[in-house]
């Protein structure tokens, strides 16, 4: 009789099992699957919501009025040239203030790099789909602001997202060890983990009119659904969104065709998706239409009127009264922030170089204490093991 020793290593199938099926079924990065719906953490934007109601002029639901031609001043011919059908349209952002203030800007820039560390601290699988959600419109959000700040003053913002330079392909963040662009996160996370819902592209500020709007507060995980529906309401009722052109044709932003990916069968399921939220005389001659068009545009930068070149004319205007209607004004708590003309969060904790804490102390020490048990459980179910199988062959 002859016996054969089989070695046989046994490395945690079931584990390994489950994390080849899922990285076959999804290119979510694997820090960013999972979550944990019956959480209750929850993830501190006190600073961005502070800053926020600051710096944004909430211009509420859009009249659907065509803005009149720009008036020639004296002394030339020469008009500014708008989009008249947008113009009046869209949420506005003090970006003077921070192009005007390294302070500022560095305020914005820290609040940036504080969201990319975090899930490095606590891992957002720990937290609800709602509360990754905001989290990552929040994030998104605040690096495109300091991007485009960095190139302000630009009226068209085109150049910057369109083409092979666009700053939405640029590896903008690091996020847990993984170099995310913004198409990252909207065309893979968001897109993956949200089941391609529409409504996360309203959360998406863009930067320009042509784009859903900024809000006067950062999303949170108890409001977002909330909040997103009513970006969603305001973007769809509006000339920005959509516009009865004739009977046959119902005109609709590029803004869609640029994010074909959410609608399979791009017609039939935008057609579904507006109706949802379309009011009025519009929603009558969308079900009426025989096509759609997207093609509204207006990549004007959404300031405060600073990019506006002012042409001729004897008298200036100035924007510093403009800036002065923010001055002093202090959010509740929200870090110490301070907005002013002269200078953004000239006593904010970006002058101490301190950074808001935006988990419980609490909590991340038991999320820390959960990785470290996990970790462990892992290593014990992945362990070789070597067992000898007796075969006899006679």
């Amino acid at each position: 009789m002859k016996k054969i020793y089989s070695s046989v290593v046994l490395i945690g199938l079931a584990m390994l099992g489950n994390v080849a099926a899922s990285a076959a079924e999804s290119s979510v990065p694997e820090p960013f699957r999972g979550f944990d719906n019956t959480s209750k953490y929850s993830i501190n934007y006190d600073d961005l919501t502070g800053l926020l109601k600051a710096v944004v002029v909430d211009v509420g639901r859009s009249s659907r009025e065509i803005a009149e031609p720009p008036k020639t001043k004296t002394g030339t011919r020469t008009r500014a040239k708008v989009k008249r059908l947008t113009a009046n349209e869209g949420n506005k952002f003090y970006y003077e203030t921070f192009k005007d203030s390294e302070e500022s800007a560095e305020y914005l820039r820290g609040i940036q790099e504080n969201l990319a560390q975090l899930p490095s601290e606590a891992p957002l699988k720990y937290f609800s789909r709602d509360e990754q959600l905001a989290y990552w419109l929040n994030l998104y959000n605040v690096t495109l602001l300091n991007q485009i700040i960095a190139e302000y003053p630009k009226r068209d913002l085109k150049k910057l997202f369109r083409g092979k330079n666009s700053i939405l392909d640029k590896k903008l963040l690091t996020v847990a060890g993984i170099p995310l662009s913004l198409n990252d996160i909207q065309f893979t996370i968001l897109k993956e983990n949200y089941d391609t819902s529409p409504l996360v592209l309203y959360g998406l500020y863009q930067g320009y009119v042509g784009g859903p709007d900024i809000r006067k507060t950062a999303y949170t995980g108890a409001d977002v659904y909330y909040a997103l529906e009513n970006n969603a309401r305001d973007f769809i009722n509006s000339n920005r969104g959509t516009f009865s052109r004739d009977e046959r044709t119902f005109r609709v932003s590029s803004f869609y065709d640029r994010n074909r990916a959410f609608f399979p069968n791009f017609e039939a399921d935008l057609t579904a998706h507006l109706m949802m939220y379309l009011e009025g005389y519009e929603r009558n001659e969308l079900q009426a239409a025989s096509s759609l068009k997207p093609d509204i545009d207006d990549w004007t930068v959404t300031d405060m009127g600073g990019t506006h070149r002012e042409i001729g004319g004897s008298l200036a205007d100035s924007r510093a009264a403009l800036l002065d209607s923010v001055k002093g004004t202090t959010p509740a708590d929200g870090g110490g922030v301070m907005a002013a003309a002269a200078g953004y969060g000239s006593t904010s904790m970006a002058a101490k170089g301190k950074k808001i804490s935006r988990l419980d102390p609490e909590l991340l020490e038991k999320l820390v204490k959960i990785d470290e048990d996990r970790m462990n459980e892992n290593q014990r179910n992945a362990s070789v093991t070597i067992e000898d199988v007796e075969d006899d062959d006679e």
